[in-house]
């Protein structure tokens, strides 16, 4: 069992938010299915556009992966890309990080924009203790500078005491195993298999994890 986190950092789109049931949603009020492979197609063209460089707004990727895997037009597109922050989240993400931020910081490590970032937690009802999107660290995951920003701006060390946590274990796991961290694999429907330190089917069952691992408090006794 891995030691108790410090630090929780969490992959959002597909791990915090469904971001397939989103995406079918905003594709099927335009009247266009979301066919069988359709979502891992835009899920490794997204992918592909982050690596060509150089870094480009979230909403720009989706509408470019929309167009160039499901044909749609760029109109459409455009409108889609600007609804990603208003994507529904999983049913046990809001309860899982409210009793998760007990524990430990939580933070989100993102490749979508700030202002996604602002919709996102907007709707949770709350914000997580730290943010960093794609747009502000200058780099998308999975590259390593992504975790060291994020170190530089919270002072966290890499090190087993960060927990990274994704349904991607082929995406961003990997890359938080080779830098020391504890990587935690979610069970989402898209899950992505591979190694990981932790497997969980919810994030619910991951604060189960984490509340086993801290320590109770102690007792208030009274004087008499």
């Amino acid at each position: 069992m891995p030691s108790r986190p410090a630090l929780l950092t969490f992959d959002v789109y597909g791990t915090v938010l469904d971001w397939r049931a989103g995406l079918r949603a905003s594709l099927a009020v335009r009247g266009v299915p979301l066919g069988e492979g359709d979502f891992d197609r835009l899920v490794d063209r997204q992918g592909a556009l982050e690596r060509e460089g150089p870094v480009l707004p979230y909403r720009e990727i989706t509408a470019r992966s929309l167009i160039e895997v499901l044909g749609l037009g760029p109109g459409d597109a455009e409108a889609v890309a600007r609804e990603v922050g208003a994507w529904p989240a999983y049913p046990d993400s809001r309860p899982a990080l409210l009793r998760l931020m007990r524990r430990a910081r939580c933070a989100a490590l993102t490749n979508s924009d700030r202002a996604h970032g602002e919709q996102v937690q907007a709707r949770l009802g709350f914000r997580l203790d730290h943010w960093l999107s794609a747009e502000e660290a200058g780099v998308y995951k999975p590259d390593p500078a992504f975790w060291r920003a994020l170190a530089l701006r919270t002072g966290a060390a890499l090190g087993p005491a960060w927990w990274h946590v994704s349904a991607y274990a082929d995406y961003d796991l990997g890359v938080a195993r080779s830098l020391g961290l504890t990587t935690v694999l979610v069970g989402r429907p898209h899950r992505r298999q591979g190694p990981a330190d932790l497997v969980v089917p919810d994030l619910l069952a991951l604060a189960e994890v984490v509340d086993r691992l801290s320590p109770r408090a102690e007792p208030e006794w009274g004087n008499g």
